[in-house]
């Protein structure tokens, strides 16, 4: 298997649980922002616009090469550019612990919640968690054939992805060609191991908003696009596992893999792709019985058991992290089918639905209860003092990835192999002579002041550290910078 890079993109919810609290959702998220970057100086702030909703100052790139921004109101981490799986988890909990450690340092442990999930329970407002993989700019991506493949394999893997969630909410509506409407029943579901099923209309689709998609096919590479080819992904879940992370961007790369050296069966693509993901989702027995396009009835155990199988075939052996997701791929497979306290500690919706069920029946309570909703919640709560999914780390029943020495370094310095680790160094020269140089900076480069010529890092597989060393001893032997603040356009 070829080299991959990852990323991961988190939105998170704010929840103000004290009454007493002066801010709102959005104000609060401003004050941790500011906090992150103004008083703990873990990053420096986006000098100028980078779209018309982000001004300058609405976020910035941090120490560890990664980014912590607004988003539509939301505190959203980005993590840097991940070369194993074991850097992506460790990174992914770095951002977690940098925004829990700015909320305890504000002294609102107590006061308000940062709820690492993707629906408003109240309003049914969906926020995503957005996952990146580099690719080859040969990957069959532009072949409908190909985009069915990748899609069959997202809609299935919610079986051991999915983050779980009590109730359901209608889609946003389908839109003909001739913008008619079709209206749904609301349905009635108790419990469904998805929260974004119920939020993707469309089988593919360029747009990250409103008409989100299980394939998006947005061509952004950042990074040298006569070369690379970025896979931008909207239909996961956030996953408080740290296996349940691993596994959903380890498979996924795997099938990425079998695409490109067009090896995927065009017998797995399914018959109805976004129907079948909501039925999955909703299945109350955990059956996920689906059809697929050749007619054939099976589910999507039984398909991504053999998509696992011919992963074993091919690509088994080539090194150790492959064979780590495979022998784990088959491993929950087998356990998916013995019931969720099977997978308690591994697969996010299993475990919540346990402990949501042990509770219940302990209360006596109605799935759609409002105390069950609020624990609902506060499982991905990711303050390990209330979070209940925090308890399973706490008796070693959660499996792990990465260890908490790894997360502390990981929140302020970047991981190597990629092109972070020289944007992390381009960081903390920022940091730490407080600069006030006139700067951009953006995944692919950054530029000093109006005259400079742009430092572009258009190979993510390299780190630029050595470069960028060089490249800021230059500039400061040359003296200085210009005084006038750089701002793009607005329009």
């Amino acid at each position: 298997m070829r080299n991959r890079i990852y990323g991961i993109e988190t939105e998170y919810g704010l929840l103000i649980k004290d009454n007493e609290f002066k801010l709102d959702p959005v104000q609060a998220a401003i004050r941790i922002k500011d906090h992150i970057f103004k008083s703990s100086r873990l990053g420096v702030l986006d000098q100028h616009y980078r779209a018309n909703d982000e001004p300058p100052e609405n976020g910035g790139f941090l120490l560890n090469a990664g980014r912590i921004y607004l988003d539509m109101g939301h505190l959203e981490y980005a993590s840097p550019e991940c070369f194993t799986l074991t850097d992506l988890v460790t990174y992914d909990r770095a951002g977690d612990t940098l925004i829990q450690d700015a909320v305890e340092e504000l002294g609102w442990r107590d006061s308000i919640g940062i709820i690492k999930n993707n629906v408003d329970l109240e309003t049914n407002a969906t926020f995503g968690c957005h996952e990146n993989y580099l690719v080859g700019r040969g990957f069959p991506f532009d072949e409908r054939e190909n985009l069915k493949l990748l899609s069959a394999f997202l809609v299935t893997r919610q079986i051991y992805c999915g983050a779980g969630r009590i109730g359901a909410c209608n889609p946003h509506p389908f839109r003909d060609w001739e913008g008619n409407f079709v209206e749904e029943a609301e349905a009635n579901v108790d419990f469904q191991i998805s929260q974004r099923a119920d939020h993707i209309p469309n089988e593919f689709y360029r747009w990250v908003q409103y008409n989100r998609s299980i394939v998006n096919t947005r061509d952004e590479p950042l990074a040298d696009p006569s070369k690379y080819r970025r896979i931008h992904l909207l239909v996961g879940d956030s996953n408080m596992s740290e296996f349940a992370t691993a596994m959903k961007m380890g498979t996924t790369t795997l099938m990425l893999e079998l695409m490109e050296q067009d090896i995927a069966n065009p017998d797995w693509i399914l018959a109805e792709s976004v129907e079948t993901m909501r039925a999955i989702s909703r299945d109350q027995e955990f059956k996920w019985e689906l059809v697929l396009r050749n007619g054939r009835h099976t589910t999507a155990l039984e398909l991504q058991i053999d998509m696992m199988q011919t992963a074993r075939k091919h690509l088994a052996g080539m090194n150790r992290e492959t064979d780590w997701i495979i022998h784990e791929w088959d491993s929950v497979l087998n356990d998916l089918s013995k019931g969720p306290e099977a997978l308690i500690g591994r697969v996010d919706w299993a475990t919540k639905y346990w402990m949501l069920s042990e509770f219940r029946k302990e209360e006596n309570l109605d799935w759609h209860d409002p105390w069950l909703k609020s624990l609902d919640l506060e499982y991905h709560n990711i303050n390990k003092n209330s979070g209940l999914y925090w308890s399973l780390e706490g008796t070693g029943e959660a499996v792990r990835k990465t260890n908490d020495d790894a997360i502390e370094y990981a929140k302020t310095i970047p991981p190597r192999g990629t092109r972070a680790d020289g944007r992390g160094e381009l960081v903390k020269t920022l940091v730490d002579v407080n600069s006030k140089s006139l700067y951009l900076i953006d995944w692919i480069g950054f530029r000093f002041g109006r005259n400079e010529e742009p430092f572009l890092m258009l190979d993510p597989f390299i780190s630029y550290k050595e470069e960028i060393r060089n490249y800021l001893q230059n500039m400061e032997k040359h003296g200085g910078q210009e005084s006038t603040p750089i701002k793009e356009p607005t329009s």
